[in-house]
């Protein structure tokens, strides 16, 4: 037969990083990269190209966008919800449970989005 033990290490050699890196936190990443999937599929594609467009327009100076595309671009970006996402993130590799205000804003802004 063959030892098992041996054969995975002697994969894990071959590959590079995946000594420094273990499992839990290739497992973390992965979570974390389609919870990531999950909130850019929020867009449609239309908007994940005009988002692109934009980024690629702008290139990371939001003095190369005009005003109107700053608040397009600002609107793409509160669509993929990224407080939740950072929220969510850490929520994933954190030991401890995080409070709602972390995910979701401070309870007043919750209470106002139910309202309305």
């Amino acid at each position: 037969m063959f030892d098992r033990n041996r054969l995975l290490a002697h994969g894990a050699s071959r590959i590079p990083g995946l000594k420094v890196f273990p499992i839990f936190r290739l497992l973390a990443i992965a979570e974390i990269l389609i919870l990531a999937n999950t909130h850019f599929q929020r867009l449609t594609a239309q908007e994940r190209n005009r988002l692109f467009q934009l980024v690629k327009t702008s290139r990371g100076r939001k003095g190369n966008l005009s005003e109107a595309e700053r608040k397009e671009l600002a609107g793409l970006i509160n669509k993929m919800e990224p407080r939740l996402f950072a929220g969510s993130a850490i929520g994933k590799v954190s030991p401890f449970p995080l409070p709602k205000r972390f995910t979701h804003g401070p309870k007043r802004d919750r209470d106002e989005q139910r309202a309305a």
